[in-house]
């Protein structure tokens, strides 16, 4: 993937530069590498967008997009939310979860969300670093943001359930993170979370749903390749990626569920 222009405004005002290599956290064979944009204080939600557009993504105040050595496995997806096809699992999750609240909160601190997000990781990401998190990190990661940001929090019965972290821009949402009670059976709480985004897309005419980096031998990336019609972005064009070799196959289209107001 090619650099911004750097002629243009305002990505004349930015600085690009690549990290020292570091084990990657989805590929635990292979070394990784980010190009990280810079100074974040210029990255706003304008510019932010047009770096989501070429394959930029965001974690904190920090803008990257992987640069490794002689690896492209990050693919940049997208879905395009008028197109989207839901398979039966997609469905079941809707009709299991349609019942939950959905509220915007202010991107800040609060200790129930914590809670459930140290839970989350300790039964979903165990060993992987992030179980480990401080106030501190989760708040770095998740809670800082130059650009509109919207924090959701979905409750049954007045328990909290999920909370997502999404980025409005102009052209789409870009989905940052979700986490969920791992106590919660079926667990599909994330994939009525992506159908939840999909809704709130179509709900305020966005086309795009932004989902971060699909890679073909990661587990945990796995789940995106089941959203269809799934686009990538490849040789610096965003592509449909239906009939790519590594996405299997059939998917039966349905609508999306009614969106939620808090």
């Amino acid at each position: 993937m090619a650099l911004p222009n750097d002629s243009d405004l305002p990505f004349s005002l930015l600085q690009f530069y690549a990290t020292a290599p570091y084990v990657c956290s989805y590929l635990p064979a292979k070394r990784a590498r980010s190009l990280v944009a810079t100074p974040s204080h210029l990255i706003n939600t304008e510019v932010y967008g047009e770096l989501v557009r070429k394959g930029f993504r965001r974690s904190g105040v920090f803008t990257y997009r992987p640069q490794c050595d002689g690896c492209q496995a990050c693919v940049p997806v997208r879905l395009p939310v008028d197109l989207f096809q839901a398979n039966r699992s997609q469905r079941r999750s809707v009709r299991m979860h349609a019942g939950m609240l959905a509220r915007e909160l202010p991107l800040r601190f609060c200790d129930e969300h914590f809670a459930l997000y140290q839970r989350y990781q300790a039964a979903r990401h165990a060993g992987g670093g992030m179980d480990q998190d401080s106030h501190e990190q989760y708040t770095h990661f998740l809670l800082q943001s130059r650009i509109d940001t919207r924090l959701i929090e979905f409750s049954a019965s007045g328990v909290v359930r999920m909370v997502s972290i999404l980025d409005v821009l102009s052209d789409g949402l870009s989905s940052v993170y979700t986490f969920y009670d791992p106590d919660v059976q079926p667990a599909s709480l994330g994939t009525y979370s992506i159908v939840w985004q999909i809704a709130q897309c179509v709900a305020n005419h966005l086309p795009y749903l932004y989902l971060g980096y699909w890679i073909r031998d990661s587990r945990k990336m796995a789940y995106k390749a089941g959203f269809r019609p799934l686009e990538g972005l490849l040789a610096g064009q965003w592509r449909d990626l239906q009939g790519h070799p590594a996405m299997p196959a059939g998917s039966t289209q349905c609508a999306v569920p009614e969106t939620m107001h808090g």
